[in-house]
């Protein structure tokens, strides 16, 4: 069988995409992607100058359409703000946008930075706009989750010794740990809707050059040698979001070796990623967290 790509991305005129992050890296070219299918993608974005600027370069010849919302998920109010003010139903949501080994920090609620954008801020957005999404919710984690672990006692690295890395493997742990347990609550609650994963392997984009430290130079040079283009690193995201039969629950990567590169393809995960009581229980703290309770509704599963 021939390698999945782009190309193969059905029409999807008609269908509303909300990707977050979408003004760079793999967000902007799983947008481009989807624009040039026909769809409408809502570009949801922290700098709005920016989103602008990727809604220009996008829009040229294609035959769907941008609009650009101003989203900052290190900021709950903001994420409220958002989905007060987004029109209509969502057919796909692509919990895209986060952060990589940055220096310590905290969110304007006081989480740790990483797992406040990366998982907390994509919870809480999930939550809010699952009573007008249609379709699925694409969440995207990393290989770093094999680095991660759990600490339920210490989400925020309030107490522990801050790590950059085993901060970010734990956010991108439980970025893959909520696409699952959403999966199950979708299928415990006969919803049609389907909650899906994916890891862009190793991909040349920003996030690389933000650690604020000497990897930058290091990470640098790997991109040069043995990453992928944004554009490639894309397209698990975006097989995840498009393929019509696909099975809830499925995590998306490249198939090439250690998934740094390739072509899309299912792929597997830890066994801690299967965690059913953690996952549970991770569901009950960013809920806590938040202050958001996803409503799951019930309906025809096909």
């Amino acid at each position: 069988m021939a390698a999945w790509t782009p190309a193969d991305i059905g029409n999807q005129t008609g269908r509303t995409f909300v990707v977050t992050g979408a003004n760079s890296g793999i967000g902007l070219e799983a947008a481009r992607a989807l624009v040039r299918a026909g769809a409408h993608v809502v570009l949801a974005v922290r700098d709005t100058e920016k989103g602008a600027q990727a809604a220009t370069e996008i829009g040229a010849d294609a035959p769907g359409t941008t609009e650009v919302r101003r989203l900052d998920l290190a900021d709950l109010s903001s994420v409220r703000a958002f989905v007060a003010e987004l029109d209509g139903p969502v057919d796909v949501l692509i919990n895209n946008a986060g952060l990589m080994a940055i220096p310590e920090r905290r969110t304007a609620d006081g989480f740790e930075m990483q797992v406040g954008t990366n998982f907390l801020g994509h919870f809480a957005l999930t939550g809010l706009l699952l009573d007008v999404i249609t379709d699925r919710v694409v969440t995207l984690s990393s290989v770093a989750h094999r680095l991660g672990s759990i600490d339920l006692s210490d989400l925020n690295w309030r107490r522990r010794r801050y790590q950059r890395w085993f901060a970010y493997g734990q956010s991108k742990l439980a970025d893959l740990m909520f696409a699952y347990e959403l999966e199950h609550r979708f299928v415990a609650a006969g919803s049609p809707l389907r909650s899906m994963a994916a890891h862009p392997g190793y991909s040349a984009t920003n996030l690389q050059s933000r650690t604020e430290s000497v990897q930058d130079a290091a990470m640098g040079l790997m991109n040069k040698v043995i990453a992928q283009g944004p554009e490639s690193g894309a397209q698990p995201t975006l097989y995840a979001a498009t393929m019509p039969d696909l099975p809830g629950g499925t995590f998306i990567g490249p198939s090439g070796f250690q998934e740094i590169a390739g072509p899309p393809v299912p792929v597997g995960s830890t066994v801690a990623s299967h965690d059913r009581e953690v996952q549970a229980r991770l569901w009950d703290l960013a809920s806590e967290l938040t202050g958001v309770t996803p409503h799951i509704r019930a309906g025809a599963r096909s």
